[in-house]
């Protein structure tokens, strides 16, 4: 029953649909027709001049092509536009006329069609804005690229190339710190050049204080240089603290008594009162140099005159007994002196310039100056003689071009021997208050002057300094109430000076300001010795104390004590010389009537040379007797390569 009512609507809606089909056909000619007429009616009256015959014939066609031969067509477009204007339920019920179970797959079916269209359009919207805008982003990279490479392939910036020729650019870039020259060498190439420069870092590595007498052709990269040079600064530093290295006693004779010792960069001499001298070369062990002959004089003389003073430096070492001979020898050759005199008296001062063949001694109150010439010549330069016995002197150092100059202090009073002048100029006079020690620099010299007032506004003891170009005083400091003991000018900081006093204390004073850097208390019998650079300072007591300081900070870091007083300290980069000098030169157990012929180790005193540099274990810093294999016999010289063997057996066997 249900499908015949289903088929009942169904051919219902078909004749509806087929009478609605036909009104619309019939509807669409007449309507069709009526535009035609209105246009050809409207078109007759200008046709009308035309030739009657044909004009009606194309009126005729012209009507009836219009009535006749397109009333499909437009039918078919009143059809269609009709259709789009029906309702949606009219497809619903024609796809149910046509016996489709599904009318709403076409429907589905066309939205998924719009939206994969709709998808589709906006992926394809997103994909070219996103190629849009990484073809801008790429053009932009492609610019930049282009820009540094324009940068890169210019050999130099404009301002160094056009306004500025290459060595006032590089005098520029010379006021840089190295991070500031690492950070100019990644600006370009040009720039990488001139922050690369060999001379440039040559410059920078000797200003610093490494390698001061090379050349520029002496390295293949002075910026690796000086990388090296302040890591191994800095190595050292740190080994100097913590007190890491080698240390070693530099012994002559057994059973002499040390009498007097000089130090310079890697030569170390050393008087003994048997009248030996013996020096010793640091970097090079077995050096032929180390064995010096006296002169026939002293050689032939029994028992032989000890030696009172000596003095090295990098070309020759000189040595004063107490006859009143003098001689020199060289530090390269060794062997018989090169130069030697007789003066009349006991030598009371020596001296021997740093830097240059040039020689001063003082007998009582006669004062000699010797130097050698260009064909190194030894010849008696000036012979003056004081009014007052000459108790210290010292050569100015820095005049290899210039005439020798030296300060000598007799008494109360300063002098300056010139040799270019007739007489000594007095540079410091005041009656009643001695020199008590003394020492010189380029153009400064330094000495202490005792008080020996009673009154309360005497003020103390005082160290004067005299600028040597205007003899006129450049600073006044101290106020102590003991004697200074000792100054060290020549080998402190600029504008800096390191002085030791009987009231066992070390003080570093700021010549700029006179004010006081540091005061350390640190030596109860005084201060023998001293010698500071720009971090730390080595002091020597009477006591026999060797004591090394942080300036900064005023800490000791550490110490080493022997018997004897400390009578000469001097460093370097990387190692230090220490010696302790017995005031009695002969004592008990050194005659021949004693049961020992030699003196007790306890009276002979002791060289110390410490090596705290980063080369410290290499094959040319070892002495000798550390050098020796396990096969040899030396006497006393204990052979250490003896342990080798025997620590490999108990390596093998620990139970033993």
């Amino acid at each position: 029953m249900a499908e015949d009512s289903l088929s009942a609507f169904r051919e219902r809606w078909k004749e509806e649909l087929t009478s609605r089909k036909e009104e619309l056909l019939v509807a669409a000619p007449s309507s069709s027709r009526e535009a035609p007429r209105r246009k050809h009616n409207s078109n007759r009256t200008g046709e009308s001049l035309k030739t009657r015959g044909g004009g009606c014939g194309e009126d005729e066609e012209d009507e009836e092509g219009v009535g006749v031969g397109k009333p499909g067509e437009a039918a078919t477009q009143s059809l269609s536009e009709q259709t789009e204007e029906q309702p949606k339920y009219v497809s619903i019920a024609r796809s149910l006329l046509n016996g489709r179970t599904s009318p709403l797959l076409g429907r589905i079916q066309e939205e998924r069609t719009r939206r994969k269209r709709q998808y589709d359009n906006t992926t394809n919207a997103c994909i070219a804005s996103l190629q849009q805008r990484e073809g801008k982003m790429k053009k932009e990279e492609e610019l930049v690229a282009q820009l540094i490479e324009d940068l890169n392939e210019v050999n130099e910036i404009p301002f160094f190339d056009i306004e500025l020729p290459y060595e006032l650019a590089l005098k520029i870039f010379q006021y840089l710190t190295c991070t500031e020259l690492g950070r100019c060498a990644q600006v370009s190439r040009a720039w990488r050049v001139l922050a690369e420069d060999g001379v440039l870092w040559f410059r920078k590595c000797t200003r610093e204080g490494y390698h001061q007498h090379a050349s520029v052709s002496d390295s293949p990269c002075w910026k690796s240089s000086l990388r090296d040079c302040r890591n191994s600064a800095k190595a050292v530093r740190s080994n100097w603290k913590n007190r890491v290295g080698s240390i070693s006693q530099l012994q002559f004779e057994l059973g002499k008594v040390l009498c007097d010792v000089s130090s310079c960069d890697n030569f170390v001499l050393a008087g003994y009162s048997s009248g030996d001298v013996r020096l010793w070369d640091t970097l090079h062990w077995d050096s032929t140099a180390s064995y010096l002959k006296a002169n026939g004089l002293s050689a032939n003389t029994n028992p032989r005159p000890l030696v009172s003073h000596v003095q090295v430096n990098v070309s020759v070492a000189a040595a004063a007994y107490e006859d009143g001979c003098v001689d020199l020898w060289s530090t390269e050759s060794g062997g018989q002196p090169l130069h030697h005199y007789q003066s009349p008296g006991r030598i009371q001062a020596l001296a021997l310039s740093p830097d240059s063949p040039v020689l001063v001694s003082a007998a009582g109150s006669q004062v000699r100056l010797d130097s050698a010439n260009d064909r190194g010549y030894w010849r008696t330069v000036s012979q003056v003689q004081l009014p007052n016995p000459v108790q210290s002197l010292v050569l100015v150092p820095g005049r290899e071009d210039q005439s020798p100059l030296a300060a000598l202090a007799a008494g109360d009073v300063v002098y300056m021997l010139d040799p270019r002048e007739e007489e000594p100029q007095t540079l410091h006079s005041v009656y009643g208050h001695p020199v008590t020690c003394l020492d010189a620099a380029d153009s400064l010299v330094a000495f202490g002057v005792k008080r020996t007032g009673w009154a309360m506004h005497d003020g103390g003891n005082k160290i004067h300094v005299y600028s040597l170009e205007t003899s006129k005083p450049a600073a006044s400091v101290g106020n102590s109430p003991g004697d200074f003991t000792c100054i060290n000018l020549r080998d402190a900081p600029p504008h800096l000076l390191v002085c030791g006093n009987k009231d066992r204390r070390v003080r570093v004073f700021d010549l700029r300001s006179g004010s006081s850097v540091a005061s350390l208390y640190a030596h109860h019998l005084g201060v023998t010795s001293v010698q500071a650079d720009d971090w730390k300072i080595v002091s020597g007591g009477g006591e026999g104390l060797v004591c090394v300081w942080e300036m900064r900070m005023n800490a000791k870091l550490w110490e080493m004590h022997n018997r004897h007083p400390v009578r000469h300290v001097r460093f370097n980069y990387g190692t230090l010389v220490t010696a302790n000098i017995p005031d009695d030169k002969s004592p008990r157990g050194a005659c021949i009537t004693d049961d020992d012929l030699t003196a007790h180790r306890r009276h002979r005193g002791v060289v110390c040379h410490y090596d705290f540099s980063d080369d410290a274990v290499s094959q040319d810093h070892i002495l000798p007797i550390c050098r020796s294999d396990y096969t040899g016999s030396h006497g006393y010289n204990y052979n250490i390569g003896l342990a080798v063997p025997y620590d490999r057996l108990s390596a093998s066997h620990p139970s033993r």
